[in-house]
């Protein structure tokens, strides 16, 4: 027994007369000087030709043996001398590289399929096999939702199984090309490996076994379908990410302090020090001047005392622009009080506009995978197969984090659910929803506001190129068929219908009329002072309330 590397080495002739030679050696199995000479001299299999002289009684056993081998499979060539009728039972693909050589001319053959005739044709033709003259191409393509086989041809509906319909106009375009006849076989799903036996299921698993010729819904590089099939034509523009609203600038951070730049809250917290003790120093010389203390006597109630809590209270009226039921009763003191409310008025305006801005604002803080995975954004997944895959299989480990952390946790119900209803809790707000960019932004401009549709975001889960179409590994139409899609792209009918099917990112045109409500994470900041506040006054009640108990008792016991 011989392996295939020596039994193809054995084929390989350089020369009619070497044939003789080579059968006989081959018949008493004199190979051995032979195979050492051609392994000597190993090429790439697109520089190897053939040679056999079908007049050779053990020429029809050689060419079994190659048949066995494939090697009339593009790129090997043959040239065979004698009539065509010695091989009229060996499948010569259009892919093939077959010439013969009778008396009176020279010329290739091929067939269009495996029960069809000889087709002979000029040695000049061999760019000339893109007519198929009617042969059947077994063509397996993907319906995840069954009314989609009644919108085909229609664009209804577009966003439901959108690569499946677009494709499906392209490859009924390169069955015309190729004037071809299609036979449509329907899959579920694109196909995954079965560890256990090494098969594939759905369109991937027709294409391994040979049920059909052409994938017509185009699949994701993966590595493992290397092995089991050939890709031949990007047709499809079809990306899946995490779509979701930039979350308002509230969401990261606390826009309180975000009004001015840091100088000015400092020179702020500067100037309200030097009013706070110039006041100060004023009311307190106001109680001590004689001229003052009669008037001071007979207004006891709205004049300033000069104690630094009363005069930091009058300050803080005058900050919040809530004035103070006090007030200085020197030119002095009444001076510095009005010139601090209009300084403090102008800043208050600047500070209420900034505001009303940074309500309105977006972040663009959430950037990658681990922003979202460590932000506060809750997460969706399009229930669909392929999603399903490549979530459930994620092994990087931030990819893997988001899945069980986020759309699977342990113990809840996982967040799959369907196009529309992911959309809609993306309007809502502070979710992000993982679908194919077509499907999704179709749904967008049909429910969405058109305020709505500003500052929408994207995010990358499944790092993969676009999808291409694929064919049967090493099929015989293999060329043919890229040279058919090829023709498809550069005479724009691909590009025609992309624009036809297919829904491109909403443009926002209205951002300034994206008015929305304050809600309850927008004022946290002022929340929490106010519970701060009520904090800090119930606990100083109580330690009030201690203190007095402390004393009277202690009076009660002197006395």
């Amino acid at each position: 027994m011989y392996s295939n590397d020596e039994k193809r080495d054995m084929i390989l002739i350089y020369g009619e007369k070497n044939t003789e030679t080579f059968m006989k050696r081959l018949t008493h199995n004199y190979h051995v000087n032979m195979i050492k000479e051609i392994k000597t001299q190993r090429t790439l299999p697109e520089h190897q030709l053939f040679i056999i002289d079908l007049t050779c009684h053990d020429s029809l056993p050689l060419l079994k043996q190659a048949e066995k081998l494939g090697l009339f499979k593009s790129p090997f060539r043959w040239i065979l001398y004698g009539p065509v009728a010695t091989v009229s039972s060996f499948y010569f693909a259009v892919d093939s590289r077959v010439f013969i050589i009778e008396p009176d001319r020279v010329e290739t053959i091929y067939k269009y399929s495996q029960k069809s005739s000889f087709v002979r044709d000029d040695v000049t033709s061999l760019s000339k096999r893109t007519n198929l003259m009617g042969a059947t191409i077994k063509i397996s393509i993907v319906i995840t939702n069954p009314d989609s086989l009644n919108h085909l041809w229609d664009y209804r509906n577009k966003h439901i199984d959108a690569i499946s319909k677009l494709n499906y106009i392209l490859v009924h375009q390169l069955m015309s090309y190729l004037n071809a006849s299609k036979e449509i076989i329907i899959q579920k799903t694109w196909g995954y490996k079965n560890q256990t036996t090494g098969l594939y299921s759905g369109m991937a698993g027709d294409l391994q076994k040979g049920v059909a010729n052409l994938g017509g819904t185009p699949l994701f590089f993966t590595t493992d379908r290397i092995d089991i099939i050939d890709y031949i034509a990007a047709t499809t523009p079809t990306y899946m990410k995490f779509i979701f609203k930039a979350p308002p600038l509230t969401y990261v951070t606390n826009v309180f302090t975000l009004p001015f730049a840091a100088s000015v809250w400092h020179y702020c917290f500067v100037m309200v020090a030097v009013v706070v003790i110039f006041v100060y120093l004023v009311v307190l010389w106001e109680w001590k001047e004689v001229k003052f203390r009669k008037t001071i006597s007979g207004k006891h109630g709205d004049t300033l005392r000069p104690n630094i809590f009363d005069v930091m209270m009058m300050e803080i009226g005058a900050i919040t622009q809530q004035g103070s039921d006090v007030e200085p009763q020197s030119i002095a003191g009444r001076i510095i009080f009005i010139f601090t409310l209009t300084t403090l008025m102008f800043l208050y305006t600047s500070y209420s506009a900034n505001i009303v801005a940074l309500l309105q604002s977006t972040t663009d803080s959430i950037k990658t995978l681990d922003d979202l995975l460590h932000s506060r954004i809750k997460l969706g997944v399009e229930d669909i197969v392929y999603a399903h895959y490549y979530f459930e299989n994620a092994v990087d480990p931030t990819r893997r984090a988001i899945y069980e952390q986020k759309v699977a946790p342990k113990g809840q119900k996982p967040s799959f659910m369907k196009a529309e209803e992911g959309i809609r809790r993306v309007q809502e707000g502070f979710f992000a929803f993982h679908i194919e960019l077509n499907t999704g932004y179709k749904i967008i401009s049909d429910v969405f506001q058109e305020g709505e549709k500003c500052g929408l975001k994207e995010i990358e889960y499944v790092n993969l190129i676009e999808p291409w179409l694929a064919t049967e590994k090493k099929s015989p139409y293999k060329e043919v068929m890229k040279i058919g899609m090829r023709k498809i792209h550069e005479t724009g009918i691909q590009n025609r219908e992309i624009r036809r099917v297919y829904t491109r990112k909403p443009q926002c045109h209205t951002r300034g009329s994206n008015f929305g409500s304050v809600g309850l994470i927008d004022c946290y900041s002022a929340f929490l002072i106010f519970g701060i506040g009520i904090g800090l006054g119930v606990l100083l009640f109580v330690l009030e309330l201690i203190a007095k108990e402390y004393f009277l008792r202690k009076i009660h016991t002197e006395n």
